[in-house]
């Protein structure tokens, strides 16, 4: 676990926070948390913005325990074991974006929902644009999962690390209901 001091779009000020990787079905994901929840989950196409972090080996014990949990329960949830997770989140952005990324947490596990529908619960359906544009700066990816939310036509659009993770991580969760 790294300790941070720097600054990152999307992630903010970074001065108590720590990051670590960790292997996945769908690649190396890096994790950054602060000393109040989990910051970021980063893919590897992502990974430019993580080695711009300075980092040292004296991490904050708390950031340090978020990982550790994070990194527990992504492993559960990789494994068809865990369908919530219930890790502390201190994702940076604007209060729009916020109450998107609240509303992602709420789509059931194996489920997915539209843009517009994901609009019409934040209270109102002409947003679907302004949502799909928050859910693309969603920086907590599978933990909050964003990849539940799909085109009005069915088809798997915008995600991160591509539409092949986005289907990956649906199979996954569809997969597991049933085992």
């Amino acid at each position: 676990m790294n300790r941070s001091e720097t600054t990152l779009p999307g992630i903010g000020v970074t001065d108590d926070l720590s990051c670590t990787t960790m292997a996945s079905p769908v690649g190396e994901l890096t994790l950054i948390a602060s000393p109040h929840g989990l910051r970021a989950v980063l893919w590897p196409n992502e990974l430019d913005a993580s080695k711009r972090l300075t980092t040292a080996d004296d991490g904050d014990p708390a950031a340090a325990l978020v990982l550790r949990e994070t990194i527990r329960q992504l492993g559960e949830y990789f494994a068809g074991e865990r369908h919530e997770f219930d890790i502390p989140l201190d994702p940076v952005g604007t209060e729009f974006q916020q109450s998107a990324w609240m509303q992602l947490r709420r789509i059931p596990y194996g489920e997915t929902i539209s843009y517009g529908e994901q609009a019409r619960r934040m209270g109102d359906v002409r947003k679907s644009r302004a949502v799909g544009a928050a859910n693309g700066r969603n920086p907590i990816s599978i933990v909050v999962p964003c990849h539940r939310v799909i085109g009005a036509n069915g088809a798997l659009t915008g995600f991160a690390s591509g539409v092949e993770n986005k289907s990956w991580l649906l199979r996954h969760e569809q997969g597991t209901l049933f085992d």
